[in-house]
């Protein structure tokens, strides 16, 4: 279903609905179409704004986030099983392994702002995620 806006000579405005555009286009041309508030039939599309399907929208939306929600925790499952958890000597690991006093490894832990801030002043790469407590665990 298309929904036009029209108007008639005497500057009425109104909707029309038409089954499709060729049939609003084709109405018009056979004059076919009055002003439902003084029978012109003088009638004209006017310039309008598209209607938008919101409930398609929504649908896209939240597909949109389950998808994303499913990325994120595909991505923490990785970081899990790649990782070793440190806890929260993450900042002393990490300075050990920075300075070769331990072998590289990956580290994941905990560490506070003050702490991050402190690693990137000693050239320390730190990428602070948040991660739930739960994806400590096994994650299902």
């Amino acid at each position: 279903m298309k929904v036009y806006n029209l108007g008639c000579e005497h500057q009425h405005r109104f909707e029309g609905w038409f089954s499709s555009e060729e049939d609003c286009s084709a109405q018009l041309a056979r004059q076919e179409l009055a002003c439902p508030l003084c029978g012109n039939r003088g009638i004209a599309r006017l310039p309008s704004a598209p209607r938008l399907n919101l409930a398609g929208m929504q649908k896209v939306e939240s597909d949109i986030q389950n998808q994303v929600q499913e990325k994120l925790l595909e991505f923490t499952r990785h970081i899990v099983r790649n990782t070793e958890d440190v806890g929260d000597r993450f900042a002393e690991e990490a300075r050990r392994i920075h300075y070769n006093e331990i072998p590289e490894r990956s580290i994941r832990g905990t560490a506070s702002a003050d702490e991050c801030e402190a690693l990137a002043d000693e050239g320390i790469g730190v990428l602070q995620l948040p991660m739930p407590a739960v994806s400590k665990q096994t994650l299902q």
